[in-house]
């Protein structure tokens, strides 16, 4: 059987049922959250760029897969409507991917990212299985729903699994 592959963008996400995978790539400072159900074979990921609505430039329509805050919540409804009860998490990316010469919070945005979705995780009562964050790096993810592996692939770094 051949495996579909669905690839989620900067700012974006969606859901995948196995034996299809699901993959991102572009993650700097970014964060990509895997939320799955193990019984239920299904993952959903959010290739999240910032830790907190406020900080939308327009407010009335804001994209929800962009920001922690929003993300998250949307996507946990999205995979219960599909079934999906008992969900865990896996994080990967939110490198620093710039040196800066001031310790000015609002250029830590990785940190920020990591932090933000922990919270969020944490709000929402999904339990945070595993992670690989931080560094300075890039990272491309793949998650398999079937296995509930995630395999992250890091610059100048042998390919991980978590």
């Amino acid at each position: 059987m051949i495996k579909t592959v669905v690839r989620v963008g900067i700012a974006d996400m969606k859901i995948v049922r196995a034996p299809g995978t699901i993959r991102t790539s572009g993650l700097g400072s970014c964060v990509g959250v895997i939320l799955y159900d193990s019984k239920m074979k299904i993952a959903g990921l959010a290739h999240i760029m910032l830790p907190d609505s406020s900080l939308a430039r327009e407010k009335k329509s804001i994209n929800t897969a962009k920001f922690a805050d929003t993300a998250l919540i949307a996507l946990q409804k999205e995979m219960a409507a599909m079934g999906a009860k008992s969900l865990k998490a896996k994080i990967s990316g939110g490198a620093q991917m710039f040196q800066f010469t001031s310790q000015n919070d609002q250029m830590r945005i990785g940190p920020r990212n990591i932090d933000a979705v922990k919270r969020e995780l944490q709000a929402l009562g999904i339990q945070l299985v595993a992670e690989d964050t931080g560094g300075n790096s890039g990272r491309t993810i793949e998650f398999d729903p079937e296995t509930c592996v995630l395999e992250i692939r890091t610059v100048y770094q042998d390919p991980i699994e978590i």
